[in-house]
């Protein structure tokens, strides 16, 4: 299971459950941490108040919710290295198979697979939406069918478009980065002309948490036949007990 920094509440719940029950390899990064549940009381003029009224736990007892005990708005969202460099969260427990797995804020995963930093170049193409709005360009004129790759004619076509456009840019950064463009290019072509989903499916192609999953596959597969193995073997331990 695929989990990032953006993973939250239910999506943690489910994780976790997982996780404990040793049914799934979680991968990617730390989860967001917000296992809260409010009840809301209506008061007068449609107004209501959110009141915080209890937690949510996995099975093995860890607790989902991040401390933001005297953490900014701001930090609480987006500034989270400090606490996700800190000691694997705060409590330990074991799952069903009795391996250590840690909670106290947000779900960690068996293995981590940080997603990589952008570069300065790339953050300028995407803040001119170099390529949302080169596929609206391109695809008016040429109609890409999905057998559509981005060779070097339509690299050309992309340079152009950003000498039209006034977007910075060396032949450096497209050689250093020729395989992020070429599939930000395609990502953008089949959102445009075939939908969102057949979009995120060419992303998903390239994208470096979900390649590394895919290499984990066997891993995970070990995984649960131990968990299974060990689960039997303690159920006739507790028969031959009886």
């Amino acid at each position: 299971m695929l989990v990032n920094r953006g993973t939250a509440s239910a999506a943690e719940i489910v994780a976790g459950a997982i996780q404990d029950h040793d049914r799934g390899l979680i991968v990617g990064e730390t989860t967001f941490g917000k296992g809260l549940v409010q009840t809301v009381y209506p008061l007068s003029e449609n107004t209501g108040l959110a009141l915080t009224t209890a937690k949510y736990y996995t099975p093995s007892g860890r607790l989902i919710q991040r401390d933001y005990t005297g953490v900014s708005l701001y930090d609480y969202y987006y500034n989270r290295e400090n606490e996700e460099n800190s000691a694997n969260n705060h409590e330990v427990k074991v799952t069903d198979s009795g391996r250590t797995v840690y909670g106290g804020g947000g779900i960690s995963p068996d293995v981590k697979i940080a997603q990589p930093k952008s570069s300065h170049f790339q953050d300028t193409m995407l803040q001119h939406y170099a390529f949302f709005n080169f596929a609206k360009h391109y695809t008016v004129t040429h109609h890409p069918t999905k057998g559509f790759e981005v060779d070097d004619t339509v690299m050309q076509d992309f340079r152009k478009f950003l000498d039209q456009e006034k977007v910075p840019y060396t032949e450096a950064d497209l050689v250093e980065n020729n395989d992020w463009v070429r599939s930000n290019i395609k990502t953008e072509i089949f959102v445009d002309a075939f939908g969102q989903e057949e979009g995120l499916k060419v992303r998903a192609e390239t994208d470096p948490q979900v390649t590394k999953a895919l290499d984990l596959l066997p891993q995970a597969r070990a995984l649960a036949e131990n968990a299974k193995k060990v689960i039997a073997e303690r159920n006739a331990a507790h028969i031959m007990n009886r």
